[in-house]
């Protein structure tokens, strides 16, 4: 889905100093296996964090890579870009490198988590704006290196990796890169290694659906990784937003459509996950545009062959604190993980444009809970027992301040490892961390990360 943007440059920091990192200190062990977080780029068994880095040392974008450890984002950092060593282009202006879209996967499953960035902006040639797409490669120090991804439809303002997931889509074990290219969506099975890629590459073209979005997950029952495709539809000379199941396999099968209402650009957000725990993976997708911008989740139920009957869900919906009003943008971000540790899936929703004590777009979230009730109309989420945070939330920190739109960007992550996920909040006015408990999230217990790391756990990496 949509991110915000990330710049780079490759220094390795600590709280104290700042030090270059070497290009690469040899291969992983031939016996080293699948890092277990796809975002532990230096293997010690923490997730990372990736954020957006602008330091005005670079004119095309650059990245951070802030170091996990078994508390959260710990004291180093590392800052890659264009002229780091072994990473391809050059440090453009309007490059746009890793402002949008970034994704990790161990695609040569050495150990090491590898980070996948665009530079939608690049210009290659005479092409304007014809994009590129670059993994950077983990390694026992960090991200070091990287090779390009092939273009497989090079014209000018393709934004080539506009979207990008990760996945096993073919089942083989190996994982795969899909990327949004003019209007399309691409997958590159296998065969990325730092060496190049040598997968076979497979075009999926709906007729009169413009490709915007993307997200993987496991909906069926097998062992391959399926995809969504989310984009604009031509109807009656207005634009709608349709999602496209792919199913994963040998073969990837395109699936059915759903329709999922009124459509605007950056307008859509994500995720799959089994929140009934049936066995199957629900498809959760935000369309902050709907009704008004008013908003609304849809819930596309997972099955043996695929997604079949659908919900929306609104701040209308049955304990669901508040109401829909113009404006509102339920649904502007979504995040799912297991915050109070029943075993079920908790969805957030952010819902950036809410009015809270007569300030314009303050901005919330709602956390719905995951339930074994698969048959009610939320495909096992339901508002009945939900939580809502905003500003004005007793033990948040920052003022309910006008366009703060708080909840512009969610995640549930469990960054202290103690088996409930957090709730992170993204807001103009600072960014908060909520941890996770039994009882759900805890605003008692808000507080605001340090050096800015939620921009990276709301960047979209992190599953």
């Amino acid at each position: 889905m949509r991110l915000r943007p990330t710049p780079a440059l490759l220094t390795l920091t600590t709280a104290l100093a700042a030090a270059t990192l070497a290009p690469l200190a040899g291969a992983a062990p031939a016996a080293a296996a699948p890092a277990k977080w796809a975002d532990d780029f230096n293997g010690d068994g923490f997730r990372d964090y990736v954020t957006q880095e602008s330091n005005g040392s670079n004119k095309g974008g650059a990245v951070r890579v802030t170091f996990g450890t078994g508390t959260g984002p710990g004291p180093r950092s590392q800052v890659v870009d264009q002229r780091s060593p072994g990473v391809p282009g050059a440090d453009e202006r309007g490059d746009a490198w890793g402002e949008r879209t970034r994704v990790a996967a161990d695609f040569n499953r050495d150990g090491y988590g590898d980070l996948v960035v665009s530079a939608v902006g690049e210009k290659v040639g005479r092409n304007r704006g014809q994009g590129t797409v670059t993994v950077l490669w983990g390694s026992s120090t960090g991200l070091a290196g990287g090779t390009s991804v092939p273009n497989e439809a090079a014209r000018a303002q393709h934004a080539f990796g506009s979207d990008l997931a990760v996945g096993d889509f073919d089942g083989d074990g190996r994982q795969d890169l899909a990327a949004v290219n003019g209007g399309d969506a691409y997958v590159y099975k296998g065969g990325i290694s730092r060496t190049g890629v040598d997968g076979s590459v497979r075009r999926l073209h709906r007729s009169g659906l413009t490709a915007d979005d993307l997200v993987a997950g496991r909906v069926t029952k097998d062992s391959a990784t399926d995809l969504v495709i989310v984009g604009s539809v031509l109807k009656n000379d207005e634009e709608v937003a349709d999602a496209w199941f792919v199913k994963g396999g040998r073969t990837l099968a395109p699936g059915r459509t759903l329709r999922l209402g009124a459509y605007a650009v950056d307008s859509t957000s994500a995720v799959i996950a089994d929140f009934d725990r049936n066995g199957y993976g629900d498809i959760a997708i935000g369309n902050q545009a709907d009704s008004g911008y008013r908003g609304a989740v849809t819930v596309w139920r997972g099955g043996n062959s695929g997604p079949g009957t659908s919900a929306r869900i609104t701040q209308a919906t049955r304990g669901i604190a508040g109401t829909p009003e113009k404006g509102d943008r339920f649904g502007a971000s979504l995040s799912a993980d297991d915050v109070n540790d029943d075993e079920y899936p908790d969805l957030a929703v952010g819902v950036d444009g809410e009015d809270i004590d007569g300030k314009d777009r303050a901005g919330g979230v709602h956390v719905l809970r995951g339930s074994g009730n698969g048959s009610r109309s939320g495909g096992g989420l339901t508002g009945t027992g939900s939580w809502w945070f905003a500003r004005d939330t007793r033990g948040i920190p920052g003022p309910v301040s006008e366009g703060d739109g708080f909840g512009a960007t969610v995640r549930l992550r469990d960054t202290d490892l103690d088996g409930h996920a957090d709730l992170y909040v993204d807001g103009a006015w600072g960014e908060v961390r909520l941890p996770g408990s039994a009882s759900g999230p805890k605003a008692s217990g808000a507080t605001s990360p340090p050096g800015g790391i939620t921009g990276g756990i709301t960047g979209g990496i992190l599953q």
